[in-house]
């Protein structure tokens, strides 16, 4: 069986190696790559499974490099996990705004890098997995069957707004994965409510309260937007 592949983007050597150790130890596949212009010219070559991606680089910065990886049809869908030693939001959040996947803070555990790792190659595999736009996702005691607008919470159906139920597919859909703000509004294009960035907030407090006890599952991220839990 072929390994998976992941590119590590980082110029620190002892954060090179840390990384490397542990994602070999775990039978990936990894190429380590220490500049921004090199990431975006072996990426297009080595067509990772999944980019581990330092924001601070020399030369083009991880921002940069994560923006033209997203432009390239050869490199777009390839899942990108922030590596980012800055607790700064607007830069946790810029990167998602530009496809990042997900974002880890350092210093971090390897427990904690292989857990987020794990979980974004899941949410790459599910998605391949529903290929139709009408696919029913079940998560948890939630069900979500888009070709009949329906939702179904512990069995008893719970009536959405257009605008919350495409709200809880996009977060339900892939479940860990962090959305600004930004994002909920560009995928939630709703003629029942006038959808902003801030009206996002008021979409989630409807929506956890329609859900009940199933609400908790939608998570905050505090500054930067919300996930839904994902199984355990």
């Amino acid at each position: 069986m072929e390994k998976i592949k992941i590119m590590v983007v980082e110029d620190e050597a002892p954060i090179q190696e840390l990384l490397q150790f542990n994602l070999e130890r775990n039978k990936y596949r990894v190429k380590v790559v220490d500049s921004g212009e090199e990431a975006i010219s072996e990426a297009v070559q080595f067509l990772p499974d999944l980019i581990l991606l330092d924001i601070m680089l020399p030369g083009a910065d991880g921002l940069e490099v994560c923006k033209q990886l997203k432009a390239n049809p050869k490199t777009e869908r390839i899942p990108i996990i922030m590596l980012t030693a800055l607790c700064e939001e607007a830069d946790i959040v810029t990167g998602l705004e530009l496809g990042a996947d997900d974002y880890i803070t350092k210093p971090f555990s390897p427990r904690v890098l292989l857990a987020r790792v794990k979980a974004a190659l899941r949410r790459i595999s599910a998605s391949k997995r529903a290929s139709a736009a009408d696919e029913i996702v079940r998560i948890r005691d939630i069900v979500i069957d888009p070709s009949r607008h329906k939702v179904e919470v512990t069995g008893e159906d719970v009536v959405l707004t257009f605008t919350e139920f495409r709200v809880l597919q996009l977060l339900a859909g892939q479940p860990g994965r962090v959305f600004t703000r930004y994002q909920i509004v560009d995928a939630v294009h709703g003629d029942d409510y006038p959808v902003t960035d801030r009206s996002v907030d008021v979409q989630i407090v409807g929506l956890r309260k329609k859900l009940g006890e199933a609400g908790q599952y939608i998570e905050t991220v505090r500054g930067i937007g919300y996930r839904f839990k994902e199984d355990e």
